[in-house]
């Protein structure tokens, strides 16, 4: 299930352990960094790896507007999402 994903950043994204979240005792709770690439909070993860659990290992993917679509053989994308229509995906489902 690989997909394309578009970065527009030029450099590094600064990950400083002094503003990570603390429960009440003040330890350092666990964060989470996006993998799939289509958070909105990256580099955190935002739950948008959910909108890609149907996805076909078999197919590559691009995520644009909200939107999922099958890429081709040659590069382009094939129609509109895996069904014929347009796929909506939610950062928060």
């Amino acid at each position: 299930m690989p997909r394309i994903v578009k970065h527009t950043a030029t450099g590094p994204i600064k990950i400083d352990p002094a503003n990570w979240p603390r429960d009440a005792e003040g330890n350092l709770k666990s964060i989470f960094v996006c993998a799939c690439g289509l958070s909105a909070k990256f580099p955190f993860c935002d739950g948008a790896h959910k909108g890609c659990v149907s996805e076909d290992p078999a197919e590559v993917y691009v995520y644009e507007a909200g939107e999922r679509r099958k890429v081709d053989g040659e590069g382009g994308t094939e129609g509109q999402g895996t069904e014929g229509q347009s796929e909506r995906r939610s950062p928060t489902t």
